[in-house]
């Protein structure tokens, strides 16, 4: 039989594997795809693979090289450009602008990627708005005019437009009478840092604003009419249309470019295919 314990008795310590505790381990953090290649082409940069004034593989390159998505070195180039390492000059190339001994480990992890939070949008605020399309009061698709309206009268103001087209997104998960709906929404648009405002502002026009206020009155339309398909599939044409530019951005951001001799990429890590047992 097992004797009880004793009050006051301290409880035994499980036994330590030895030599555990003095190992110098750091927590493992998993990379983002588009981190992972920036820390290449930063490795590359810092090894004087591509010296200050040289021109990086176009993304097209870069792309086929990684065997990544050209969206993922899109990304990933972004994310070089706020560190300071490269400049993208749109419709010539991307240039390297920093000392090399500058760019070891200078990428940076700024958050989801603007493609992958733009399809978690697409996911959620997709049944956001057919939810405020059933639910959905007089007054709040007067609200949503509203915030069209003012969006008309921003768009040469990035700032204002930005703030606008927030504003319009949170008043449609308001519509919904749902506030969690409203905390993820405002969740998801925080989200939106410095890597999706750099892209914003290479790529984003005054062509474009209006055509995201008519995305906004296509939606409130089918929200008025408490037509919940319809304000799903204007919700999801409003954010593939945003990805489709972006992505057309990224295909016009470069002319196909020389590597310098004995430039290399190396493959980006690919995932294993899980074993069925």
């Amino acid at each position: 039989m097992h004797r009880a314990r004793q009050p006051g008795h301290p409880t035994p310590m499980a036994p330590r594997t030895p030599g555990v505790s003095s190992l110098p381990l750091q927590a493992v953090e998993p990379k983002r795809l588009y981190r992972q290649i920036a820390d290449q082409l930063a490795q590359l940069i810092a090894n004087g693979e591509f010296p200050p004034g040289s021109r990086l593989p176009a993304e097209r390159e870069l792309a086929v090289s990684l065997g990544v998505s050209r969206t993922s070195v899109r990304e990933a180039v972004i994310s070089l450009e706020m560190s300071g390492l490269v400049e993208v000059r749109v419709g010539t190339g991307i240039f390297v602008t920093s000392r090399p001994e500058a760019a070891r480990g200078a990428a940076r992890d700024a958050g989801p990627g603007p493609f992958e939070l733009l399809a978690a949008r697409k996911l959620v605020e997709g049944e956001i708005a057919a939810l405020a399309a059933s639910v959905a009061s007089a007054e709040d698709a007067d609200a949503l005019r509203k915030s069209v309206d003012r969006l008309e009268a921003v768009t040469g103001d990035f700032d204002a437009r930005e703030s606008e087209d927030r504003d319009f997104h949170l008043r449609l998960a308001k519509a919904t009478g749902n506030s969690s709906l409203e905390l993820v929404v405002e969740g998801l648009w925080d989200q939106r840092a410095e890597l999706w405002g750099r892209m914003q502002q290479h790529f984003h026009t005054v062509d474009l604003a209006e055509r995201t206020i008519r995305d906004h009155a296509a939606i409130v339309a089918a929200v008025a009419a408490h037509n919940p398909d319809a304000a799903r599939a204007a919700m999801h044409r409003h954010l593939a249309r945003v990805a489709r530019e972006f992505q057309r951005g990224v295909d016009k951001s470069v002319e196909p470019s020389r590597k310098p001799v004995g430039a290399r990429v190396v493959s980006a890590p690919r995932k294993r295919k899980a074993v069925r047992s």
